[in-house]
């Protein structure tokens, strides 16, 4: 079955084109997945080592695993090489610093949060940064070599 897509009419907005949509779900479905195995992962260390080290351990390994998933699979670039492993870990490190800074800000602004008020601010900086990594990822780190591939 063939799918067409027809042309928006004067003035409407079109669709978001397929592939961005498509590589969006694949980078939810990536990082999520790799987040849930990760956090599984620290509290089964956490019984013999201690909770820090685990955390460490899972975070790198977790980085690298989810850095080729979504070369691999996200973007379908193949295995990633070295430069894709550190930009792909730079916006890691960038997600983690905004998070961390949010939920620093809500302890500066709010005596005693409570676990919602947390839970609320973690999780819309964790959405607002994983927009911001797919956006990196696909215009910054994987979009170059498409373009040198393409000219």
């Amino acid at each position: 079955m063939e799918i067409r897509e027809t042309a928006p009419e004067a003035g409407a907005p079109g669709p978001a084109p397929i592939g961005r949509v498509s590589s969006f779900v694949r980078f939810i479905a990536c990082g999520g997945g790799t987040g849930v195995a990760a956090g599984a992962a620290v509290a089964h260390m956490s019984d013999t080592v201690p909770v820090a080290l685990a955390n460490a351990v899972v975070t790198v390994v977790a980085t690298l695993v989810t850095n080729e998933l979504h070369s691999r699979v996200t973007f379908r670039r193949g295995r990633a090489g070295w430069r894709v492993h550190m930009q792909s870990s730079g916006t890691a490190i960038a997600s983690y610093l905004f998070t961390t800074s949010a939920m620093l800000l809500l302890d500066a602004v709010a005596d005693d949060p409570g676990n919602f008020a947390e839970q609320a601010t973690y999780l819309t900086a964790s959405a607002a940064a994983g927009v911001g990594r797919f956006v990196a990822l696909r215009m910054l780190v994987f979009g170059r070599g498409k373009q040198k591939a393409e000219a």
